[in-house]
Parts: C-alpha cells; structure tokens; sequence
C-alpha cells in the first residue's frame, strides 16, 4: 500500500530514503482538501501564479500544466501542481460563484437538496446581478434567469442611490411590472424583498423589469438577487 484510500496521501515506505518528502507532499494534500475550497471549477487554464495551497477543479479540456487531468482536484505546490481524484459525494466551496458543491461522481454541482444515482437533482439557487439603471420610465435587466427556473422570489438593494424625476419605483417582470414590490426607495441601502404566494415559472431565460413611478430614471445601480428552485435531468 503507498498511499491512502480517500486522500491518496502517500505512505512512508520501509527503508525509504528522504522521508520528509513523503510527509510533506501528505501534509500539503491534507491541508489543500480538508474542508476543501476551490478557487474555481471552470478555469481551464492554470493561473500564472497562485497562492501556496490554492485548489482548482479542472475542468474537461484543460491546458498548459493541467492537460489531460480533467475531473481532477489541482493544488498548488512549491511552483508545481498536485492532482488528486476526488471521490463521490465530496464537499466543498466555489470561492469565484460564492457557492457550496458537492461531487457527483462526473461534476461539481451546485445547490443539490436532493440527487439520484444517475445525477438526476432537485436544488435552490441565488443569482445574483448589479444593475446598472438607464435613463428611462422602465429599464430591463439582461436575461439571467435560467429556463425552467421556478422563481419564489426576489431581493435586493440600491448600491448606488438611485437618481431621476421619478418618487419610487416598483420591481417586477413584463407581465406584472410590481410583481416583486412596489413604492421601492431610492437612495442607497433602500431594499426589496419580494416573495411569490407561488412560485412563478418561464419557459425562456428572462430578466426583470424595473418600473419608475412619478417620473423618470436617470441612473443607479440596484443589486439583485433571483432566488429559484431548478431540476437537473439525469445522465446517461
């Protein structure tokens, strides 16, 4: 045996010469994958420098130093780069999506309250946008609401105050411009938290609709936050 199950920390061996390497490479595995936080899971191409310990998860199709190491966990050691196997069902923290993941055994997913052998899940998701506010009576946000995504609700909060001829504005979608709240406030740290009495569902990715009342925008910014529960289909 020359290494461990889960980790794959390598074993000192019998008689084995410089065995403060052995440990050392253990000691950094240890420490990269407990209560393990990766950097990314979409990076395909390693970072030119890194911090000392950084982990990555390395996506299909990756290059330079991470080249046919795809589904794997990198580390980032002594200027070189470690690859571990994860196992299914490990957890762990996506530090650019702000998010927790665990393995399926092919992915790291997201959000997952529930999953079936064959990767079929049920999971709640936050997506989250600044919006910059255009000069107008109404002003749409892009289409960053997933497809199928059933929407209980939206937050929010004005970053930047909110400028214009209008007294307060209402938040919601094309088919009910207040659906999410109305009388809003408009100077920073005024919020919306908007909850459905039932979940709102579309077919097409979508956005949200921003309505001035009284008068115009002519500028802002509002941070927004779509809360909604997806299904992920099964694998073949």
């Amino acid at each position: 045996m020359t290494s461990t199950a889960n980790f794959a920390l390598p074993l000192v061996q019998p008689s084995q010469a410089q065995k403060h390497v052995t440990v050392n490479e253990a000691l950094v595995r240890l420490d990269g994958l407990s209560q393990l936080v990766l950097a990314s899971v979409d990076t395909v191409t390693p970072p030119l420098a890194a911090d000392e310990g950084a982990c990555y998860a390395v996506p299909t199709g990756a290059v330079n130093a991470w080249a046919g190491q795809g589904g794997k966990v990198a580390i980032f050691s002594n200027g070189g780069w470690i690859f571990v196997t994860p196992k299914t069902g490990w957890r762990g923290w996506v530090e650019d999506m702000s998010r927790a993941v665990h393995f399926d055994g092919s992915n790291w997913v997201q959000g997952a309250l529930a999953q079936s052998p064959n990767g079929a899940a049920s999971g709640f998701h936050v997506l989250e946008i600044d919006h910059v506010l255009n000069a107008g009576a109404t002003d749409s946000t892009i289409p960053f609401i997933p497809a199928h995504a059933m929407v209980f609700g939206v937050s929010g909060v004005v970053t930047d105050a909110i400028t214009g001829t209008l007294t307060d504005w209402s938040l919601g979608t094309v088919s009910s411009a207040a659906q999410y709240g109305s009388g809003l406030g408009l100077s920073q740290g005024s919020y919306v938290k908007g909850t459905l009495s039932y979940a709102s569902t579309e077919y097409a990715p979508s956005g949200l609709v921003l309505t001035a009342n009284g008068g115009d925008f002519a500028g802002g910014t509002v941070r927004l936050a779509v809360h909604y529960y997806a299904l992920t289909i099964p694998q073949l």
